[in-house]
């Protein structure tokens, strides 16, 4: 790399520095504010004098570090999701999720068959608008001081739900794309072939829990970071050959590691990486979008979007009353699941790789960041959204906010 490029990813740093900071000073979630930083620049940008705001000759190493944004993502994702804490509280994620899959999978496989978008295309756009953003929603939980509110459970036990839901459909979805295959016969053995191998390094990575505690015990932290990171690169990339998605391996080395003893060492050395190359990952997302293609998605976009807030609304508050929570609460769950983010990214940078229709880009790219905007507003919204909507609905009045707890007659469920 000469020089220049350098300097140019220097500066593509200083700008998602300054993204990040305008975004702690107005408490807002970051990663909107960096794809807004990288659709600001590109080549659409005029070059002034050596300041070349188009990123032309450094693009491809800021595409390469967005790919370890994703693999560091994935990872850390793994990380904070046990295959044990699945089956401990396996059944109301199961029962919670079916409910939040059947209303918002549906309505996310209707629409882009009724804009009449292609198959692959239709499988897609289903994951973009499906999927909730797990690192915006538990950042505002955390900055809303909700964490320790009885439905925050249940938005927890969704985005586990959805964790699982996307190992399973990207590994099936990436090979129908990526091996550019439409015979149904080819889809079955490319997603058998990539399931058999997700099932087997599961299975295999619990079998050998205590061998990799005796290899992971390693006092040098450079050492330390040199084998995790060695592994997960090799893994993440094994899986490419396989044509699934490289970030299905990342996040499976994650549930790996998440049961041995070293989870938590693990877990503060990887944050710097993950904050680090993520944000460049959402930088190169905005960076690849040509802002006079948006007004052709602005439709689509709208449509989309007007149909996943009532799609996570409903379905928010039906597995909330289910599940034994006040009305409040369950109004609480169905706004908080509305973010979009990361994995709707994803799933664009997988469908640009595939050759698919070139207005997924730029719909995902504003679908997203309205969503990342609206979803946070509306969490914090929840109790005068409530009160506007409660005689609507005839829901009971607006609580107290110290009664806002569970049922009485479901308060010994999990």
């Amino acid at each position: 790399m000469d020089s220049f490029a350098l300097f140019e990813l220097g500066l593509a740093v200083c700008i998602t520095a300054a993204a990040g900071l305008l975004a702690t000073r107005l408490r807002f979630p970051i990663a909107p504010l960096f794809i807004l930083a990288g659709f600001a620049m590109g080549a659409h940008i005029p070059k002034f004098w050596i300041i070349d705001l188009s990123f032309h000759d450094c693009i491809p190493l800021i595409n390469f570090m967005g790919r370890l944004g994703v693999l560091f993502l994935m990872f850390y994702l793994g990380l904070e999701f046990s295959v044990g804490r699945l089956f401990k509280a396996g059944r109301a994620i199961l029962k919670t999720g079916l409910i939040y899959m059947a209303i918002n999978f549906t309505i996310g496989i209707i629409f882009p068959i009724l804009m009449g978008w292609p198959f692959k295309e239709v499988l897609v756009v289903a994951g973009i608008t499906t999927i909730s953003s797990s690192a915006i929603i538990t950042k505002v939980l955390v900055e809303l001081r909700r964490a320790a509110r009885p439905e925050t459970e249940l938005i927890l036990g969704l985005m586990m739900f959805q964790d699982v839901f996307v190992a399973i459909y990207l590994s099936v979805v990436s090979s129908l794309v990526l091996t550019g295959s439409a015979s149904p016969l080819a889809i079955i053995k490319a997603a058998s072939l990539a399931l058999g191998f997700m099932v087997g390094l599961l299975l295999l990575g619990r079998k050998a829990v205590p061998l990799l505690n005796r290899v992971l015990d390693i006092a040098s932290n450079e050492v330390f970071m040199l084998v995790l990171f060695g592994a997960l690169i090799t893994v993440a990339e094994f899986f490419e050959t396989l044509h699934v998605s490289e970030a299905i391996g990342a996040l499976l080395v994650g549930l790996v590691l998440s049961e041995t003893e070293h989870v938590d060492r693990i877990g503060q050395l990887v944050v710097p990486f993950r904050d680090f190359f993520s944000a460049l990952f959402f930088f190169s997302f905005g960076l690849s979008i040509d802002p006079l293609a948006l007004s052709s998605a602005v439709w689509p976009v709208m449509a989309a979007v007007l149909l996943t807030l009532i799609g996570n609304f409903v379905s928010g508050v039906i597995s909330g009353r289910t599940s034994g929570y006040s009305h409040m609460a369950a109004v609480n769950i169905g706004l908080t699941i509305t973010s979009r983010g990361e994995f709707s990214i994803i799933m664009a940078v997988l469908a640009l790789t595939g050759g698919l229709l070139p207005i997924l880009q730029p719909f995902t790219a504003l679908y997203v960041l309205i969503l990342a905007v609206l979803g946070p507003l509306l969490t914090k919204e929840s109790r005068r959204i409530y009160g506007v909507l409660s005689p609507v609905f005839r829901m009971p009045p607006l609580p107290e906010r110290r009664k806002e707890k569970r049922l009485p007659a479901t308060e010994a469920k999990s």
